[in-house]
């Protein structure tokens, strides 16, 4: 009999978490203005919102964070964690910040300018933000495919070869850098294959241009190359990426994901211009070089991170739940983006919900029934996230409309896989009676899906 898939690690410690009614759910919804990043974390059952800073740490991270050096300058800490991010993208120059959207805001600040045109796979929230609240624009590149969220293909994160060829045609004296996200988070946790990173380094060196790559998921890009192309079933995570770090000039990094740390990030590079010209904006947003946002002892603990999560086991574990969540679905006939992401499962809200106008945000109403039928809160990732163009002021509504349901590292069991597969049953068994949705009553100019609040219509 063949032996049964299980976790590559055992509990040594647990947290409790709470149920309740739906009818205490109700007013805590009602008393967050419809929004769920405003809910109390009490208030919550399982919490798919992210998968960012929720992981748990292990035995050896928390041993790590005894030794932390809380130095001022000259941090021993710094420097493991320097050697560290050597050895696994072979990048010298390294600036610790305090998480991915800071390392952005400091490599932007040197780098993005008024008018800027910065081509990429579907920028994320954050990144969008630090290029559009300079005047300059996110030109997503992403492969057409990836809007088919039912259409199956092993790289559907990958960039355009061609839309980026005619970006840099068009527009090459504007362009400071290429930016690729490993995985494609907009696109549904999409991966990118190594093949596509050639053919954008090429494109890159015709037009003189560096590539950034943002890298908060780069171990489970790494991951799905192994798996998926052809050529790397033999290699280890850490060769892939090492390899994937090769054919690009610079990364930013959010640690909270795929460090494993529940707060940290960097800047890392191999060139010494881009080095200096981030340090001038690192000491005054985030703290001194060899600290940047971080403390001694989170520099320590995201050391081990990211050792321990390039390595096979961990991410097969870790990705392997993913997939349990999404065969329940399966099972459902719950339509999401296919194949399944690395992080999350991404559920298709136009395809669910489709008696709620797009102008009252599916994505966002789902949510607001998902977490009203179990307490399970998710993150819309569409047209609220997608802000409006920052020059006609009206609602972006081209690009998909999904709810993501983010797994936290190490932390959940499969029976709350199972829950929340029931839960998101038990509304799409209903979904022909959601004829509303949402509508907005207050925004902010940028990255509004965070505070905005929100009027229901149903």
């Amino acid at each position: 009999m063949e032996l049964p898939f299980a976790e590559s690690w055992r509990i040594k410690m647990v947290e409790p978490i709470k149920k309740s009614t739906r009818e205490e759910r109700e007013q805590w919804m009602k008393e967050a203005d419809y929004n769920l990043f405003q809910l109390r974390s009490e208030q919550v059952y399982i919490d798919c919102l992210t998968d960012s800073g929720t992981g748990a740490m292990s035995d050896r991270q928390w041993a790590a964070v005894m030794m932390g050096d809380e130095s001022y300058a000259g941090s021993t800490s710094f420097f493991h964690l320097k050697e560290t991010i050597n050895k696994i993208t072979g990048f010298e120059y390294v600036i610790p910040t305090h998480q991915g959207r800071a390392a952005e805001n400091v490599l932007f600040s040197h780098l993005v300018k008024a008018g800027s045109i910065v081509p990429g796979n579907s920028h994320f929230d954050t990144t969008k933000g630090h290029i559009e609240s300079r005047k300059a624009t996110a030109l997503d590149c992403t492969i057409d495919e990836a809007k088919d969220t039912q259409l199956e293909i092993p790289f559907k994160g990958n960039v355009d070869p061609k839309k980026l060829e005619k970006a840099l045609a068009e527009h090459h004296e504007n362009v400071p850098f290429i930016i690729v996200t490993i995985t494609n988070n907009t696109a549904g946790g999409q991966p990118v294959s190594m093949q596509n990173l050639r053919e954008v380094r090429a494109i890159a060196d015709k037009y003189g241009k560096r590539v950034v790559l943002d890298s908060a998921r780069f171990a489970e890009n790494a991951y799905f190359i192994k798996t998926r192309e052809e050529g790397y079933a033999d290699k280890t995570i850490k060769e892939i990426a090492l390899e994937m770090f090769s054919l690009a000039d610079g990364m930013t990094m959010s640690a909270k994901k795929d460090g494993i740390v529940n707060m940290g990030g960097f800047i890392a590079t191999r060139h010494e211009d881009w080095y200096e010209g981030a340090k001038r904006f690192c000491i005054p947003f985030e703290g001194y070089l060899t600290y940047g946002g971080m403390n001694g002892r989170d520099m320590e603990a995201l050391a081990v991170g990211l050792d321990e999560n390039t390595e096979f086991d961990n991410l097969e574990t870790r990705i392997h739940q993913v997939e349990f969540l999404a065969g329940l679905l399966d099972e459902y006939g719950i339509p999401y983006q296919r194949p399944v992401g690395g992080h999350a499962i991404f559920v298709d809200a136009d395809k669910v919900l489709t008696k709620v106008p797009k102008e009252e945000f599916p994505a966002q109403t789902l949510a607001i029934e998902l977490y009203l039928e179990a307490g399970v809160r998710g993150c819309e990732i569409g047209y609220i996230l997608a802000d409006r163009d920052p020059v006609t002021r009206e609602n972006r509504f081209g690009g998909l409309d999904l709810l993501r349901l983010c797994i936290a590292r190490r932390v959940y069991t499969d029976n709350h896989m199972r829950v929340i597969a029931a839960a998101l049953k038990n509304v799409f068994d209903r979904r022909n009676e959601i004829t509303r949705g949402v509508e907005i009553v207050w925004e902010t100019e940028l990255m509004r899906h965070f505070t905005v609040k929100l009027k229901k219509l149903f």
